[in-house]
């Protein structure tokens, strides 16, 4: 084993990174990572692990990044990216609320309905 290891850090040096970093793991970016997975039905602590932070340091971090708490964010832009696939690229909302993370369509439903005053229709 450790020569086949051998022969293969010789054939291929910059795996000596790869199979041999012991270090801790570091912090994402938070802004970017987020924006490419807030769509995911992901509790918010799952998404502090997934960016390498503790519960308290991803809700610090993102409340300094995004300027309000993790779990109003992902509503409000949930919410939003609903709003506008159904404005704008005539989704039904039956065919998206899943997609954006929401457990059900009357949930997805009543948060729209909260948030904009009317019913998720195509006619929004």
């Amino acid at each position: 084993m450790k020569e086949g290891i051998k022969l293969m850090l010789m054939a291929v040096p910059e795996l000596r990174n790869f199979l041999f970093d012991f270090s801790k793991p570091y912090k994402i970016d938070l802004e970017k990572f987020m924006l490419n997975n807030y769509h995911f039905n992901v509790p918010v602590e799952e998404f502090s692990k997934l960016t390498g932070r503790s519960l308290s340091g991803f809700k610090r971090d993102f409340q300094k990044t995004f300027g309000m708490p993790p779990r109003k964010w992902l509503q409000e832009k949930r919410l939003s990216e609903a709003k506008h696939l159904i404005e704008s690229k005539n989704k039904r909302p039956s065919s998206i609320y899943l997609d954006l993370g929401f457990e059900s369509l009357s949930h997805f439903s009543q948060a729209f309905k909260k948030r904009f005053g009317k019913a998720p229709t195509l006619d929004v």
